[in-house]
């Protein structure tokens, strides 16, 4: 039987941070660290170049910061590569913007070794990194941020069944495919079928993706905030 390898480029202007992402990600099974990227624009290139199959991004960058580096990598023809921002604050405003642009999650600069791998090969396999607590204040920060629901967006939601649209709505309140299982009393590989034809359908790349799309169409609305 043979195992993938999540191969990783590291972007982040501070050399300290980039060797010692490597060293932490190089030491584990199944992950390798293919190259390290200086800035932003670097950043684009070398994942045109080397195909990563993660990213791990630093927002605040010298020259092209990693919100629009997210945005150019993820938005690329034939983009395959997932963007882990790294961050600070857990809610540092530029968390939501780098969501908005196409990032699959974000990860605290302080995070173990542990947490470093576990994070790449969630987000590597199409999952969304972030915590239930994190989402539920994600929700109040999109409701102020994107306003009116936006309207293109929102025709897609007619391409979904019934049950998807009951799917995706339970994926935006952070549920996972067992919690969603457990609510709609289907199997759980039901609802991972149904969340593979959403994203298919509205042509998302991920679980996180798919969150901000329910947000920002309108499909779920914040409560209590």
């Amino acid at each position: 039987m043979t195992t993938t390898t999540v191969r990783v480029l590291i972007a982040d202007d501070q050399m300290m941070v980039r060797q010692g992402f490597t060293v932490l990600l190089d030491a584990e099974a199944g992950i390798e660290v293919v190259g390290q990227a200086v800035d932003g624009h670097d950043a684009v290139a070398k994942a045109a170049g080397l195909a990563p199959d993660v990213v791990l991004m630093d927002i605040r960058m010298p020259g092209l910061g990693g919100i629009e580096a997210t945005r150019r990598i993820t938005e690329a023809r034939g983009a395959m590569a997932k963007v882990l921002v790294l961050t600070t604050f857990d809610l540092d405003e530029y968390v939501y913007e780098a969501l908005r642009a196409g990032a699959s999650g974000f990860l605290l600069k302080d995070a173990s070794a542990a947490e470093l791998a576990r994070a790449v090969r969630v987000v590597a396999a199409g999952d969304a990194l972030l915590a239930p607590n994190i989402t539920k204040r994600l929700i109040a920060e999109f409701s102020r941020v994107t306003g009116a629901p936006r309207v293109v967006l929102k025709d897609r939601v007619g391409d979904l069944t019934e049950r998807e649209t009951e799917v995706l709505s339970l994926v935006a309140q952070g549920l996972s495919n067992a919690e969603i299982a457990g609510s709609l009393v289907v199997a759980e590989q039901t609802v991972k079928t149904h969340m593979s034809r959403i994203l298919v359908k509205l042509g998302l790349r991920d679980r996180t993706q798919a969150a901000v799309f329910a947000y920002e169409t309108g499909l779920v609305r914040p409560t209590g905030y």
